[in-house]
């Protein structure tokens, strides 16, 4: 048996206000990736009901955001979902949970590492300019990296600003694309005849997918302030933000496009296809500028979120030491922080290097991650009503609500498998799996090592 884990530095508390919280989860979201690049690939799926699907996922994914709430608002500390896992089903199913965000956040990382590269390269080639996409996944990184190595206030800030100008952006060019067509009702987007009832499923599973994310500010209850408050308030409004944006800009989108020369669904920029259609084709620049910020931010966002897992999973002694201490002066898990960034430059630039495009390690690394996400959400679920027992606060229509999230929980995880996807997405499912069969290994293996773990607590944990 290894010798007890000596006494570590906390996380800088108090630093993260309402508006900081609020830009982490919208950063993760990423709304503008979503308007960018997925909203194509929704279009392919469901075509001209394409917002619908958008709003069913919203309201789904409401039912999670309840049960996540039922541990944010009487418990916080840094760990995110797996903190709320291992409470309600013990350190197993926790350390399972973890594992299954650090490859949710790894994966979505390298999508804003990769989306960087590609809007970036875009802007340099307006200018005649080629740099290798490797130095710039390497410049994404190094900067993003930093600024959460430095200062976690200054990471949500820049966040905030950066998510910020480009949603506006985008909501002012879908205002004037609204304003030339007087702002009339799309009939091809509310006819009922052509409600592509076989396909909504599978848009269901494309907007979850383009939501996960707005869990990511329960990492940060050691240094929110007010956080039993500010991060449940976070969650809800993010889910709530992202998810009107969402319905709105397809909307608009799809509106805009009709009788476009290519299919909305072929468009590779559709938000420069939009300036163009509009007449605003000064815009094209600003917009790919915007999505690149964001870009960042996403990656920026993943860092710090993955990064807070992996510190708290440490301090549980499922991780080497070093990566539950925080930086003597800049209080940030920082050795956590170097491993996230380190993956985040690592897995693109080999599969860059091996002869895959861009694009499809942005397209492949979403698709992977999003399996990360769906098993925290699940297990929190089922966490919810457990906890609220043990603590004496459960009601009937808690297992109510926890069924109904299961059920619509399904559908996305379902809808990954079935119908079967085309190669190589048809093997992704049983990858992941692998990963969680080590991931459960190690786990079973360290809490072996350390049976102490059971009883720690984090410093700086606060329940209501």
């Amino acid at each position: 048996m290894v010798s007890p884990m000596p006494a570590m530095r906390a996380l800088k508390a108090n630093c993260l206000g309402p508006y900081e919280l609020l830009a982490q989860n919208i950063a993760l979201i990423s709304p503008t990736m979503t308007a960018a690049l997925i909203i194509p690939v929704m279009y392919s799926n469901t075509g001209n009901w394409s917002w619908l699907s958008y709003a069913l996922g919203t309201v789904m994914l409401l039912f999670v955001a309840f049960s996540l709430n039922q541990f944010a608002s009487r418990s916080a500390a840094s760990g995110s979902m797996y903190g709320y896992i291992r409470k309600g089903l013990g350190n197993s199913a926790g350390g399972l949970g973890g594992w299954s965000l650090i490859w949710a956040y790894i994966g979505i990382s390298i999508a804003g590492a990769t989306g960087f590269a590609i809007f970036a390269g875009t802007l340099l080639g307006m200018i005649g300019i080629q740099i290798p996409t490797v130095l710039l996944f390497a410049l994404c990184v190094l900067i993003s990296g930093y600024c959460a190595w430095k200062n976690v206030a200054l990471s949500a800030k820049v966040m905030l600003i950066f998510e910020g100008v480009s949603m506006t952006l985008i909501t002012l060019l879908c205002l004037v694309a609204l304003a030339q067509h007087g702002f009339t009702i799309d009939p091809t987007q509310v006819d009922t005849h052509h409600l592509p009832l076989s396909s909504l499923g599978l848009g269901v599973v494309v907007a979850i997918f383009s939501l996960v994310g707005f869990e990511s500010a329960t990492a940060f209850g050691d240094e929110a302030r007010d956080p039993l408050k500010s991060i449940p308030r976070a969650v809800w409004l993010s889910l709530v933000v992202a998810g009107i944006f969402f319905v709105f800009v397809t909307y608009v989108m799809v509106q805009t496009t009709h009788g476009y020369k290519t299919t909305l669904d072929q468009i590779d920029a559709p938000l420069n296809v939009m300036a163009q259609l509009v007449h605003l084709p000064f815009l094209q620049a600003p917009l790919s500028a915007c999505a690149m910020i964001s870009f960042f931010a996403l990656n920026l966002s993943c860092l710090n979120a993955g990064g807070r897992v992996i510190y708290s999973m440490g301090r549980h002694g499922l991780f080497h030491q070093s990566t539950a201490d925080s930086h003597e002066k800049n209080e940030t898990p920082h050795v956590a922080v170097l491993i996230m960034s380190g993956l985040s430059f690592l897995l693109p630039t080999i599969c860059v290097l091996r002869g895959m495009a861009p694009l499809d390690v942005f397209n492949d690394a979403g698709t992977l991650a999003a399996f990360g996400f769906l098993l925290p959400y699940i297990l929190v679920s089922i966490a919810a009503p457990v906890y609220l027992k043990a603590i004496g606060a459960f009601k009937p229509w808690h297992i109510g609500l926890a069924v109904a999230s299961l059920v619509l929980l399904a559908v996305p995880t379902i809808g990954s498998v079935y119908p079967v996807p085309p190669a190589p997405v048809k093997y992704f499912p049983y990858l992941f799996l692998a990963y969680l069969i080590i991931g459960g290994a190690w786990i079973r293996f360290r809490h072996s090592r350390l049976p102490a773990t059971s009883g720690f607590e984090l410093m700086g944990h606060q329940d209501a």
